[in-house]
C-alpha cells in the first residue's frame, strides 16, 4: 500500500513538472507546449485522474491531446510551426561557438524529428 502511494506520487509529480514546462511553453516561444502537455496528460492517466480529465477538457489544449490519443494526429499548423522552430533553432545554432559536431547533429536529429512530425496523420 505505501509502495502504491508512492508511485502514485511519483506520477503526479511527473505530471506536475511536464505541466509546468508546458505553461513555459506558453509564454516562451522556444519551448515547446503540447509535447509536454501530452506527457502530461499520460503521467497524469497514471497517477491523477482528475488531471488528466482536465487536460482532456482544456478548451485550448484538450483537443490536440485527444487528437493524440485516437490517431497519433498532429495538425498542419503544428507541423508548420514546429518545423519553422526547428529552421529558426539551427540556422541560429551556426551562429554561435558550439562544436562543429552540434552545429551538424542537432540539425541532423531536429531534421529526424521533422521527417517524423510530418508522417504522422493530420485532424
Amino acid at each position: 500500500m505505501l509502495r502504491a502511494r508512492a508511485v502514485r506520487l511519483l506520477w503526479r509529480l511527473l505530471a506536475i513538472v511536464l505541466l509546468v514546462l508546458g505553461m513555459v511553453g506558453v509564454l516562451l516561444p522556444i519551448v515547446p507546449t503540447v509535447p509536454f502537455l501530452l506527457a502530461a496528460a499520460w503521467a497524469a492517466a497514471r497517477g491523477w485522474p482528475a488531471l488528466e480529465q482536465w487536460l482532456l477538457d482544456h478548451p485550448t489544449y484538450g483537443g490536440f491531446i485527444r487528437q493524440w490519443r485516437t490517431a497519433g494526429a498532429v495538425p498542419r499548423r503544428a507541423k508548420w510551426a514546429a518545423s519553422l522552430m526547428m529552421l529558426i533553432s539551427s540556422v541560429a545554432l551556426l551562429a554561435t561557438s558550439v562544436p562543429v559536431g552540434v552545429k551538424i547533429g542537432v540539425p541532423l536529429v531536429m531534421g529526424l524529428v521533422a521527417i517524423w512530425l510530418w508522417s504522422r496523420p493530420e485532424q
